[in-house]
C-alpha cells in the first residue's frame, strides 16, 4: 500500500512494484493519467482511488476496499505529503496546522490502521516512511515541512522498537527531486543545491527504487534506520 502515488516518486514506486509482480493499492486526492495507465496495464493487480488522506472515514473505507480486492496488506509506504514555500513568520497558523495534519498526523494514523490490520492477520510486515533531507539540513522557507519529516524519522525508530522483528520499519530520506515540490525553492537555489552535491545532480525516483526493493522484498535485517539518498549533498 502506497499513499500519494499520483505522480513523481509515488507513481514510480507503484509502477516498479507492479512490474515485480506485487499487488499494489494506492490513493491520492485526484486521479492522474499515470494512475489510469497503470490500471490499464495491470488490471486486478492494482487498485487506486481518490481519497483525501486527512479524511479518516475515506481512508478507512479505502483500506477495507483494498483488502477486499487485493487481500490484507503486508507493507505500507507513507509517501503522501505537501510542500511549503514560506518563511515561518509569514506562514499562517492554519497553514502550519494543515502541513502538520497532512505530513505527520495522517501518516501516523494510516500506520496505526495498517498495524492493527496486520496484527489481526497474524502476518509479518514492513513499513517505509518517505522522509526528506530537509530533516537533516536547514533550508529557508521549509521550517514546518522539515519539522514534519524529522518527526517521521523519530517515529521510525520508535516503531522499530515497538514491533521488533514482527514489522521492519525504516525511513528513506531523499534529497531534492526535480519536481513540483522542489520548484518552490526557485531555479537558482535548486541549481545551487545540484552544484554542491558531489554527484552533480538532483535525485531521481530511479535512485530510490533499489532501496525500496531492498527494504520491502529482500531478506534483510535492516530496521529502524534512516537512509539518506541525496547524492552526498548532506555530508
Amino acid at each position: 500500500m502506497i499513499s500519494g502515488a499520483s505522480r513523481g516518486l509515488g507513481l514510480a514506486m507503484a509502477a516498479d512494484l507492479l512490474k515485480a509482480d506485487l499487488r499494489v493499492a494506492t490513493f491520492a486526492r485526484k486521479p492522474t493519467s499515470g494512475l489510469l495507465e497503470l490500471q490499464d496495464a495491470f488490471g486486478d493487480q492494482f487498485y487506486h482511488d481518490s481519497v483525501d488522506i486527512n479524511d479518516r472515514s475515506m481512508v478507512r473505507a479505502f483500506l477495507a476496499r483494498a483488502a477486499e480486492r487485493l487481500g490484507p496488506p503486508d507493507a505500507l509506504i507513507n509517501n503522501a505529503a505537501v510542500g511549503q514555500d514560506s518563511m515561518l513568520v509569514q506562514t499562517r497558523p492554519d497553514h502550519i496546522e494543515s502541513l502538520i495534519a497532512t505530513n505527520l498526523t495522517a501518516p501516523l494514523l494510516l500506520t496505526r490502521d495498517f498495524l492493527r490490520t496486520l496484527l489481526a492477520s497474524g502476518r509479518r510486515g514492513r513499513i517505509i516512511m518517505i522522509g526528506s533531507v530537509c530533516a537533516q539540513r536547514g533550508y529557508p522557507g521549509l521550517t514546518v515541512y522539515s519539522a514534519t519529516k524529522g518527526a517521521l524519522e523519530s517515529a521510525t525508530r520508535s516503531l522499530a522498537r515497538e514491533w521488533r522483528e514482527r514489522v521492519l520499519v525504516n525511513c528513506i530520506s531523499p534529497g531534492f527531486f526535480d519536481s513540483e515540490m522542489s520548484a518552490v525553492l526557485g531555479a537558482n537555489q535548486v541549481a545551487s543545491i545540484a552544484r554542491r552535491t558531489p554527484t552533480g545532480r538532483l535525485v531521481t525516483p530511479e535512485d530510490i527504487l533499489p532501496l525500496i526493493h531492498t527494504l520491502l522484498l529482500d531478506d534483510t535485517n535492516i530496521n529502524g534506520q534512516v537512509i539518506t539518498a541525496d547524492g552526498g549533498g548532506s555530508i
